[in-house]
């Protein structure tokens, strides 16, 4: 069996002109749902900012004289306001700052981003494009080139940073860009489009490859 298969390069109109070839290990590999699940958890788990925090008995403000004597009021006993029975009183187990992220092999998260790379060349939903670039950075032209290959939600994945394009997609809400380095399972699932450059194609590969 080959190790390599072709896609179909198309241009800016979104017109097939050509092909290009890849390596199978990497456009063509199984779909791994576990892996794709462990990926996304672990990414969203590494973004948890974490700083969440409340106030225990010893860090709420007040509460040092105890509010009435022990007996003979015929009220509960109670022995600070800042219980945390009170309004205003300390949180029983609160959240406190914490680190959320955990370790993930590197293999598991080669293996989880070949598997969501393959399934957009499965789906048809992979397009390879002659060429990517704008002579100014403006998000009407991206825009407008978007529009012409028919896509409403797309990861654009370069080879490297492309300052203009990256400038020009801010404000686009359903396009996201990124160089080859950057690419992660997350993204690829999210946006329902993967478009790239012959170039892109080989910084993908050259990342994927072990």
């Amino acid at each position: 069996m080959s190790s390599s298969l072709n896609l179909p390069l198309v241009s800016a109109d979104g017109n097939q002109v050509g092909e290009v070839m890849v390596r199978r290990e990497v456009f063509f590999a199984p779909l791994r749902p576990h892996l794709l699940h462990a990926a996304v958890r672990w990414q969203l788990a590494r973004r948890r900012a974490g700083t969440h925090s409340t106030k225990t008995r010893g860090e709420v403000s007040g509460g040092g004289k105890k509010p009435w004597r022990q007996k003979g009021t015929g009220r509960a006993r109670a022995g600070s306001i800042r219980s945390p029975l009170w309004v205003g009183g300390a949180v029983v187990f609160g959240p406190k700052p914490r680190d959320y992220s955990y370790s993930l092999p590197r293999t598991a998260r080669i293996e989880a981003l070949k598997s969501a790379v393959s399934s957009k060349v499965k789906h048809g939903t992979l397009l390879v494009v002659e060429k990517l670039a704008l002579e100014q950075p403006k998000t009407r032209l991206l825009a407008q080139s978007l529009g012409k290959l028919g896509l409403d939600s797309a990861l654009i994945v370069l080879p490297e940073r492309d300052e203009a394009i990256e400038r020009a997609c801010r404000n686009l809400p359903w396009a996201k860009v990124l160089p080859a380095m950057g690419l992660n399972v997350y993204d690829v699932l999210h946006y329902k489009y993967l478009v790239t450059t012959p170039e892109g194609l080989r910084a993908i590969e050259e990342r994927l490859v072990s």
